[in-house]
């Protein structure tokens, strides 16, 4: 299977049986990602980390002990 890199658009061939390769035929909003952009992204998501200025929003979650 031919895919194209969503950030610097190379074109890649993957196996046809891999996981990744059937996420992206069954499910048009996943999209792929070379491995060195991925790598890349990866090394700057962890410096950004590093400074202290960097916010995750996670979803705020509030436990009821009647819904269990």
């Amino acid at each position: 299977m031919r895919v194209k890199c969503v950030i610097c658009d190379t074109i890649e061939r993957i196996d046809n049986d891999c996981p990744e390769a059937k996420k992206l035929q069954n499910r048009l909003i996943h999209t792929y990602m070379c491995d060195t952009c991925s790598k890349r992204i990866g090394e700057n998501t962890i410096k950004r980390h590093k400074t202290g200025r960097f916010k995750l929003f996670r979803k705020y979650e509030v436990y009821d002990q009647y819904l269990d």
